[in-house]
C-alpha cells in the first residue's frame, strides 16, 4: 500500500536510512485544523491550508478541488519566490503531473488510428535507437507504462548534459543500454516520456508544445497552460524554496530538460479543468469531449505485465484495502522539481479531484502530498490534521549530529600530539588501520548522491542532493571535514614526533662519540 508522499519502496528505504541516523521521521502530526464539521467546501479548505502554512512556514501553495463536472474551489496561499501573492491564476510548474497529459496526447493519436499501442516505437520514430538491440522491441504502451526497460541505473539522465530539444534528447539515448528486457520490469524514468513526446511531435507533424496547446489545453479552456522544454522557460526560471532546519530558503533551479516528462506550467484554475476531464470520462466542464471514455480508463489502468506494477499511463493506482483488484481507492501522481512539488489525486468513488502545487522542493519539502492528504480526509468526512514534513524533525537531529561531528573533530585535532606519542612505536600498518575508520565519513559524503539514488530509484548529483536535503549534506560534509582534519593533524603530529625522536637519537649518538674520543 502506497503512502501519499512517496511510493512504498522508496519511502521505506528512506525511513531505514533516517532510522540509521537516529531520526524518527514519519510525518509529525501537528494540531488539528480548527473545524467543527469535516466538509469539502471552500471555507474548510481555506482553513486547513492556512493552518498548514502557519504551522510549517510553507511559503506558498495553490490548490484546486473539483467534484464531478464542477469546481469546488481554487485558491492561492502565501507568495512566490519573487514575492508575488499566490492566486488561482499564478502559473507554476507541475513537474511530473505533465506525464498524464503527454499520455493522453498519445491516446488521442491512438483514437485517430495513427498509433498502435502495441507496435514498436521505432515504427513511428525511426530515430529512436539505443546501444541495446532489445530497444527495437519497446512498444508505445511500454513507454507510457514505464516498463520499457529503460532506467536511471542504465541511463542517469539528470546527471548528464541537458539537451535543448526533444530531437536531441532522443539522439542522446543512442549510447544508452537497457536495465531490463522490455515489458518485464517497471522503472520510473523520465526519458520514457521524452520518447512519448517526440512520438507525438513526429506523428502529428507539429511541435509537441503546439500540439498540447491545440488538442488538450485550448479545448479544456486551460488558457494559461503551456508545455515548455526546460526549467529556464518556467516562470521566474522555476525559482522556489528548499527546507532546512525548520525554515525555507529561496534557491534558483538549475537548467533541466523537461518536455513531455515534467514541463507543463499551469494554474489552479486551469488544472481544475484537467481534473474534471479525468473524472468525467474525457468530457470537459462545458461538455466538450477531448478523449473517449475508453482512453481515459486505459490511462488509469496498470498493464497486465509485470504483475507487480501499479503504474498506469502517467498515473499510479492505489487499490482498496479489501484486496479487490478492480477496486481503485485512489488514482494519483506526484511531481517534483528541486524547488517545487505537486500532486494530483482522483477519488473514483466520489469523483473528487484534488491538485496541490507548492514552492518547496522534492524530498525534504513533501508539502504538496501532505496538504493533499488533508484534503482527501476532508473529502471523506474526516477532520484533517497538519502533518509536518519529516525534515522539520529530522533536520534538528542532523544538526545535533553535525555539532557532534564538529566537536569530535576539534577534539581529535587538539589531541593529535598525544595520539602521536602513544602510537609512535607501532608498526605503520597498525597505525593505518587505526586511521582507516576516519575514511568512512569521507566515503559517505562522496557516495551520498548514489546512496539516495538507490533508495529512491533515481540517480542524481551531490549538488542536487544539497537541494533535496540540505541538512543531510551539511551533516555529511561536517563529518567528512572533521575526519579529514583529524587524520591530517594526526599524520603531521606523528611525522613531527618521529622526526624529533630521530633528531634526539642522533644528537645523543654524536655526544657519545665525542666523549669516547677524549683523552682518559
Amino acid at each position: 500500500m502506497k503512502l501519499i508522499t512517496l511510493r512504498t519502496g522508496p519511502r521505506r528505504r528512506l525511513a531505514a536510512l533516517i532510522a540509521a541516523l537516529g531520526v524518527a521521521v514519519a510525518a509529525v502530526p501537528g494540531s488539528s485544523a480548527a473545524q467543527s464539521t469535516a466538509t469539502l467546501d471552500p471555507a474548510s479548505i481555506d482553513r486547513f491550508v492556512d493552518d498548514y502554512l502557519e504551522q510549517t512556514r510553507l511559503p506558498g501553495a495553490v490548490v484546486a478541488v473539483t467534484k464531478g463536472d464542477r469546481v469546488v474551489h481554487t485558491a492561492g496561499y502565501g507568495h512566490t519566490a519573487s514575492g508575488q501573492a499566490m492566486t488561482p491564476r499564478t502559473r507554476l510548474p507541475v513537474a511530473s503531473l505533465s506525464k498524464s497529459m503527454t499520455a493522453l496526447a498519445v491516446m488521442q493519436l491512438v483514437e485517430a488510428g495513427k498509433v498502435d499501442l502495441d507496435q514498436p516505437v521505432r515504427r513511428y520514430l525511426p530515430e529512436f535507437t539505443m546501444a541495446d538491440r532489445r530497444a527495437e522491441e519497446i512498444t508505445v504502451r511500454q513507454v507510457l507504462t514505464q516498463t520499457s526497460g529503460m532506467a536511471d541505473s542504465a541511463y542517469p539522465d539528470l546527471t548528464r548534459a541537458q539537451p535543448h530539444t526533444l530531437e536531441k534528447a532522443i539522439a542522446s539515448m543512442r549510447e544508452a543500454h537497457l536495465a531490463s528486457a522490455p515489458g518485464t520490469k517497471y522503472s520510473y524514468h523520465n526519458p520514457n516520456y521524452f520518447v512519448a513526446a517526440r512520438l507525438v511531435e513526429v506523428v502529428s507533424g507539429q511541435p509537441f508544445a503546439d500540439y498540447m496547446s491545440a488538442e488538450l489545453f485550448r479545448p479544456l479552456r486551460m488558457t494559461r497552460t503551456a508545455s515548455v522544454d526546460t526549467t529556464t522557460e518556467m516562470p521566474d526560471q522555476a525559482r522556489g524554496y528548499v527546507r532546512a532546519y525548520g525554515g525555507t530558503f529561496s534557491r534558483p533551479h538549475p537548467r533541466w530538460f523537461t518536455a513531455g516528462g515534467h514541463g507543463v506550467v499551469t494554474t489552479a484554475d486551469d488544472f481544475s479543468q484537467w481534473l474534471i476531464a479525468q473524472n468525467n470520462q474525457g468530457v470537459a466542464a462545458d461538455g466538450r469531449r477531448i478523449a473517449t471514455a475508453q482512453s481515459i480508463e486505459l490511462t488509469h489502468t496498470p498493464p497486465d505485465a509485470p504483475k507487480d506494477s501499479d503504474y498506469a499511463m502517467g498515473w499510479w493506482v492505489k487499490r482498496d484495502d479489501d484486496g479487490r483488484d478492480d477496486k481503485r481507492e485512489e488514482i494519483q501522481h506526484t511531481g517534483q522539481l528541486l524547488t517545487h512539488n505537486s500532486i494530483a489525486i482522483l477519488l473514483p468513488d466520489s469523483k473528487v479531484g484534488i491538485a496541490v502545487v507548492t514552492n518547496t522542493g522534492l524530498l525534504s519539502g513533501d508539502d504538496a502530498p501532505q496538504i493533499a492528504q488533508g484534503l482527501v480526509d476532508l473529502a471523506r468526512g474526516r477532520n484533517p490534521e497538519v502533518a509536518k514534513p519529516f525534515s522539520m524533525t529530522a533536520d534538528w537531529v542532523l544538526a545535533a549530529l553535525t555539532l557532534l561531528a564538529t566537536g569530535l573533530g576539534i577534539r581529535g585535532v587538539l589531541r593529535a600530539r598525544r595520539w602521536a606519542r602513544h602510537t609512535a612505536r607501532r608498526r605503520w600498518w597498525r597505525v593505518a588501520l587505526r586511521l582507516l575508520p576516519h575514511a568512512l565519513p569521507v566515503l559517505f559524503l562522496t557516495q551520498l548522491a548514489s546512496l539516495l539514488g538507490l533508495l529512491m530509484n533515481r540517480s542524481g548529483t551531490l549538488a542536487q542532493t544539497a537541494y533535496a536535503w540540505p541538512a543531510l549534506v551539511v551533516c555529511a560534509g561536517a563529518g567528512a571535514l572533521a575526519s579529514t582534519a583529524v587524520v591530517t593533524a594526526r599524520a603531521l603530529a606523528l611525522l613531527r614526533h618521529r622526526h624529533g625522536r630521530r633528531a634526539r637519537h642522533g644528537a645523543l649518538g654524536a655526544g657519545d662519540e665525542y666523549q669516547t674520543a677524549q683523552p682518559g
